[in-house]
């Protein structure tokens, strides 16, 4: 299967079968974060457009009905709001799929209508905020060089202003951004997501994880925001995917290591 993949046992999600409407053979993405899995972003793309049709993505879908998971999450390789498509083939996977729908995002183009119109249809929107100011954001995320942290912020507020669903904000933490933990966790309460989720790189980066201590001090610094998990408290749900090494190629590591 080129397009579905997994179910891999995400700490966010469960078991989350994975939709890759990129599906492409490197990263797509409008950013080059430094701790990426995918490793570098060799162009950039900040243009929504179609990479993969909604017939092609049917009939993946009926090849392998049902599914043991606890929901279809859109992400894969790259940004999948880069997918001029998503809001239709969410629709899609809800209708055949008989699934919650999620989407992992960098919430890079969220300062787009279309873009806040298309993850509107999800039950589930993981946001990414790795920074809070324009400079840190050049550090960790390493943007395309069009897109600006400020706009980035103000489309996630008007976002989470309209959005029916749970919005979840995920910072992922390396050395470079622990030192800003708390001007990170005041920018988040001011965006009031329903969740933070508290990343560090466990899977294959170039850059190491943290400590679970240090990630646990870091979570105090989220006082007083609603359900604050992270990576190494969350538990591991076991999973058999149903084409290994498409959800490798997603998920680099050993094979035991879907998370």
């Amino acid at each position: 299967m080129a397009i579905v993949y997994g179910p891999v046992a995400s700490w966010r999600l469960g078991r989350s079968l994975g939709i890759d409407l990129l599906n492409a053979k490197r990263k797509v993405c409008t950013f080059d974060c430094v701790y990426c899995q995918l490793g570098e972003t060799s162009r950039f793309f900040v243009e929504p457009k179609e990479f993969i049709s909604l017939d092609q993505l049917t009939s993946e879908f009926e090849s392998f009905r049902p599914i043991d998971a606890d929901y279809a999450t859109f992400s894969g390789m790259g940004e999948p709001t880069l997918a001029s498509n998503l809001g239709k083939a969410i629709e899609l996977a809800r209708s055949v799929l008989d699934l919650p729908i999620a989407v992992l995002t960098n919430s890079s183009l969220m300062f787009r209508e279309d873009v806040r119109e298309r993850l509107a249809r999800a039950d589930v929107v993981v946001a990414k905020l790795d920074a809070q100011s324009e400079e840190l954001f050049s550090v960790v995320n390493r943007p395309a060089s069009s897109l600006r942290f400020h706009t980035i912020v103000d489309g996630l507020r008007q976002f989470r202003n309209t959005y029916q669903g749970k919005l979840a904000l995920q910072v992922m933490f390396v050395q470079a951004n622990e030192g800003y933990a708390e001007g990170i966790a005041e920018l988040a309460r001011s965006i009031s997501p329903d969740e933070v989720q508290i990343n560090t790189p466990l899977r294959p980066s170039k850059v190491k994880p943290l400590l679970p201590e240090n990630v646990a001090n870091i979570r105090a610094k989220f006082s007083n925001l609603r359900n604050v998990v992270t990576v190494y408290e969350a538990p591991r749900r076991e999973v058999r995917p149903l084409d290994l090494v498409e959800t490798l190629r997603r998920r680099p590591g050993p094979k035991d290591y879907l998370v």
